[in-house]
């Protein structure tokens, strides 16, 4: 049985999250603080949704102001302004939606499929997820950099690889990270988290904010370095 109080964390920390991308969403579509690239109209909620006020606070910092309507109510257009931080810790949002999205499908597919490997379904969940992230964090950097370039369909493939490969698989090591030691260590012998748990979400929460930590750096050199653009 899980513990009571572990299961009023757990429905906290998931109604926050909820409450925060609610929250950037309402901003987005009700108040018309409309992005200038839609995919970040994706990016905002969902980073929200796992990082809860952190990402709300993000967006309301860094998001709105992106926006035509906020600009034209402060009368700046100068992204200048925006610190490198910013920009680095966008740009992880931005790839991390990606993955957490893909993390989401595989771990409700994986659970609905009943895939196991060694009698575990975490490892074909790793797997699952690591594909699944690969894939959508690669549409959603495709998104974003083809019309900052201009570039052709097999040029902007090519170039959202090489700016999100490496910056998709930092987030996914510090997910993994925390997902294989919950399942290894922190769960009782015998038991195991699922998807028809509110503690297994709540749990991913975290895990993807240590992939937010662990894509950080990587993401800071892959824009210092020219390969990726600074959102």
């Amino acid at each position: 049985m899980t513990p009571a109080w572990l299961l009023a964390v757990a429905w906290l920390m998931l109604a926050v999250g909820v409450v925060a991308a609610v929250a950037v969403l309402y901003d987005l579509f009700v108040r018309g603080y409309r992005q200038p690239m839609t995919v970040m109209e994706w990016v905002w909620p969902i980073t929200a949704l796992y990082s809860g006020p952190a990402g709300g606070w993000l967006y309301v910092r860094f998001g709105r102001p992106a926006s035509k309507r906020w600009q034209d109510e402060h009368d700046d257009t100068d992204p200048s302004s925006r610190p490198a931080w910013a920009s680095t810790a966008v740009g992880v949002s931005h790839c991390g939606a990606g993955c957490t999205l893909g993390d989401i499908v595989a771990a409700v597919g994986v659970f609905l499929l009943g895939l196991e490997i060694g009698g575990r379904a975490l490892w074909p969940e790793l797997i699952g997820d690591y594909v699944l992230a690969l894939a959508l964090g690669l549409l959603f950097q495709y998104w974003a950099i083809k019309p900052m370039r201009d570039l052709t369909v097999g040029q902007g493939v090519v170039a959202a690889a090489k700016a999100d490969f490496l910056s998709l698989t930092a987030f996914e090591i510090g997910l993994f990270g925390w997902m294989v030691l919950q399942a290894l260590v922190l769960v009782p012998s015998g038991h195991r988290l699922e998807p028809d748990s509110p503690v297994y979400w709540a749990s991913m929460q975290l895990g993807m904010c240590l992939g937010f930590l662990t894509a950080y750096p990587v993401n800071a050199w892959l824009i210092r370095h020219g390969i990726k653009e600074a959102m």
